[in-house]
Order: C-alpha cells, then sequence, then structure tokens
C-alpha cells in the first residue's frame, strides 16, 4: 500500500522560478544552498552548469552562452548562492531592471496627404546649390505627389494642379519641367484599343472564325478530297456517285 504522507503535489511545492530548466535543477540548487564548505559547493555549482547546458543546448548558439547560464544559476537561488563566478554576479537590481521607455518618433506634417517624407525631400531639395540635381528633386516630388494623389482619389490631377500646389509648398522656389505622367489606377482597362493586333485578340479571332471551313476543302467539300460521306465507296458504279457529283456541283456554283 502506497505512503500517501511521502507523496508530493504541486500545489505543495515552491513556485518553480525557471520552467525550462525543470523542478529537478531547482531543488540541486537548493541543495547547493545548503553545503556549508565552499569548495564542495563550488564543484557542485560546476556540475550544475554543466547539467543547465546538455538540457538547453539551444543556448550555445547564443553568443557568451556560458556567461547566461552563470546568471540562471543566480537567478534561481534567488541571488542567495555564494560562489565564484568566472564572470560578473549579477544582482537582484540589475536583473530586474527596467529597460528605458523608448520614445516614440512623433511627425507633425504640415500636408497630411503628402506624408513628413516628402517634406524632407523638398528641405533638402531646397538646401541644394546644384541646379541640375535641384531640378531632378523638383521633377522626383511632382512625379511622387502624382502618385500618392492617384492612390487615393478616385480621379486623375492635372499637372497644373501639381505645379500650383508645388508652388505653395515651396513658395515658388521649385518648378518642374517635365511631365510627370502617372498611369491611374481606374485606366488600366484603356489599353485595350490594340486588342486585335496582338495576334490572339478578339478581332484575330473573328479573323479566321471564317478560315474553319477551309481546313480540308470546307466542311461541305469534305466529299471533294475523296474523304466525304458519299465517296466512300470508291468508284462503285450506281445513283449514289451520281448524287454526289451533282450535290458538289451545286454547291461550287
Amino acid at each position: 500500500m502506497l505512503n500517501v504522507e511521502n507523496m508530493e503535489y504541486n500545489t505543495t511545492r515552491n513556485h518553480l522560478i525557471m520552467k525550462e530548466y525543470g523542478r529537478h535543477i531547482q531543488k540541486m540548487v537548493e541543495f547547493l544552498l545548503k553545503i556549508e564548505d565552499r569548495e564542495t559547493r563550488q564543484k557542485n555549482a560546476y556540475a550544475v552548469i554543466e547539467l543547465m547546458g546538455f538540457l538547453n543546448p539551444h543556448l550555445k548558439n547564443v553568443e557568451d552562452f556560458r556567461h547566461k547560464l552563470w546568471d540562471h544559476l543566480f537567478l534561481i537561488s534567488d541571488f542567495a548562492l555564494d560562489v565564484e563566478s568566472p564572470y560578473p554576479i549579477p544582482t537582484r537590481e540589475t536583473l530586474k531592471a527596467k529597460p528605458e521607455i523608448l520614445r516614440y518618433p512623433k511627425k507633425y506634417p504640415k500636408f497630411n496627404h503628402l506624408g513628413k517624407n516628402i517634406e524632407l525631400i523638398i528641405d533638402k531639395a531646397l538646401r541644394e546649390e546644384n541646379p541640375e540635381k535641384k531640378q531632378g528633386f523638383a521633377n522626383a516630388i511632382a512625379y511622387y505627389m502624382k502618385l500618392t494623389y492617384s492612390n487615393w482619389h478616385k480621379e486623375l490631377v492635372h499637372d497644373d494642379n501639381i505645379q500650383t500646389e508645388l508652388h505653395a509648398i515651396t513658395n515658388g522656389e521649385l518648378e518642374f519641367n517635365n511631365r510627370p505622367f502617372v498611369k491611374h489606377r481606374t485606366d488600366n482597362r484603356g489599353d485595350r484599343d490594340d486588342y486585335g493586333n496582338t495576334g490572339g485578340g478578339r478581332g484575330q479571332y473573328r479573323q479566321n472564325f471564317g478560315s474553319r471551313d477551309n481546313r480540308g476543302g470546307g466542311r461541305d467539300n469534305r466529299g471533294g478530297n475523296g474523304g466525304g460521306r458519299d465517296n466512300r465507296s470508291g468508284n462503285n458504279n450506281g445513283g449514289r456517285d451520281n448524287r454526289n457529283n451533282n450535290r458538289n456541283f451545286k454547291k461550287r456554283y
């Protein structure tokens, strides 16, 4: 009969600090805390470190993984283990310290429909001294402005409107000299005018549709090539051959 008094349940056990190492590693660390001899405790601490490395081989791919194992050993012991470590001994404050709050980049664009990046490009274009590069910046900015307008609106904006808005943003310092051609997303079906010139279009299909009657002399002329239904008998004499000749004569003329 089992002795129920010696059985252990998870509800009666202490808190498992690091679950990836399991209950047995934690019991070994608790045993290390009870060893009074310092040399024996140090020797057993190295043995526990080796066992922790075997249980978690994925830590070998981590840079300086043994340093991480020693940090975990002190963490499991609740920073109460008194042994010598080849690495700086961590403290509760260093491992429990919260990182600094990451500052979220806040950008407030003047023109929300264009975004902050286009304003940075405009500022860089205004500081450019080379006239050719400055003109190139202006052309690229105009193209981007027209592209964003075409993506977010259902109608295609005219180049004069782009020039007016660019003039207002840059106070007349930037003007584009090329036509920023942007294909509108609603005009994708407008290139089907040359559909019949591709060789596989609808016009080519209709043009070749009439050649169905010329594949082998036409559906009605199959008998003229010697493969017709009425000429299967070859050169046999009879009224069937005469009917075939009369029928072909009528359909030809």
